[in-house]
């Protein structure tokens, strides 16, 4: 199979779920820049668009936790443009939060982020994408959290551990005619985690990762394209690691700390 350009999407139309900031604006402008047309969404008018080579995102008012709102959204792309080929399901987090003591509207609200969201975006995309005959990708942005919970994450970690079962149920469901797919992310540095790693940038954290640095959103952005192209065609109902390799255990890294003190070598 010939996969032609793999990363030149140019006719081809992407959506792009909470794309405004941090990861999703990163896909948005990489698929800008491979020459699709890009539709982001959010509940706020942002002061500044994604945007590449001159071209930037159109932006739809959407709060993709309401299944009328997330159907309009497809509907607004296709109006735009007349097709839809790829939805990147971006749009989700949590703040860290008691599990003995959040409340039930909070955990329904972060499950409705990060998983039921996703579940309404797909339906409606795939509607539009079955129709069509090159079909079309789905790829929803999932956390190591969904594998590895973290303390006070625990309506997130539920949510994203079912995205990615969603995802595997959905590609049994829609191929061949839509490919559905799952990227796993870990600590990626944006604006709006600078807080959660440390005064110092991030630099402590990038020690417990293999590859010895934080992930940025572009990582993230480059794996969307990849999954979204020819190079991709038989990938369905993948999971794609994109966290570094993970994190070292922490009794490896409590024995290289005991080392670096002087303690015994192991």
């Amino acid at each position: 199979m010939d996969p032609g350009a793999p990363l030149d999407f140019t006719g081809q139309v992407a959506v792009v779920t909470g794309g405004t900031k941090g990861i999703g604006a990163a896909v948005a402008a990489a698929f800008l820049g491979a020459g699709a047309e890009v539709v982001v969404c959010g509940r706020t008018t942002p002061d500044t668009l994604p945007e590449s080579g001159g071209r930037a995102a159109v932006f739809v008012p959407a709060d993709v936790r309401d299944p009328a709102a997330a159907s309009l959204l497809v509907d607004a792309a296709v109006e735009s443009f007349g097709r839809l080929d790829v939805l990147v399901n971006n749009a989700g987090g949590s703040p860290d939060a008691d599990a003995a003591t959040v409340s039930p509207r909070f955990a329904e609200k972060i499950i409705a982020l990060n998983l039921l969201a996703p579940f309404y975006v797909a339906q409606a995309a795939h509607r539009v994408m079955r129709a069509q005959d090159s079909g079309g990708s789905v790829i929803n942005i999932g956390s190591v959290s969904g594998r590895h919970p973290q303390p006070g994450t625990a309506a997130y970690t539920a949510a994203k551990a079912g995205l990615l079962a969603l995802t595997r149920a959905l590609a049994l469901e829609w191929a061949p005619a839509v490919r559905v797919n799952h990227i796993t992310t870990g600590l990626v540095r944006t604006t709006g985690a600078a807080s959660v790693y440390g005064a110092d940038g991030g630099a402590a954290v990038a020690g417990v990762i293999p590859m010895a640095r934080m992930a940025v959103p572009e990582d993230v952005a480059h794996a969307c394209l990849f999954l979204a192209g020819g190079l991709s065609g038989y990938v369905n109902g993948a999971d794609l690691a994109v966290h570094g390799g993970g994190e070292f255990p922490a009794r490896y890294l409590a024995v290289r700390a005991a080392e670096a003190a002087g303690g015994p070598p192991r």
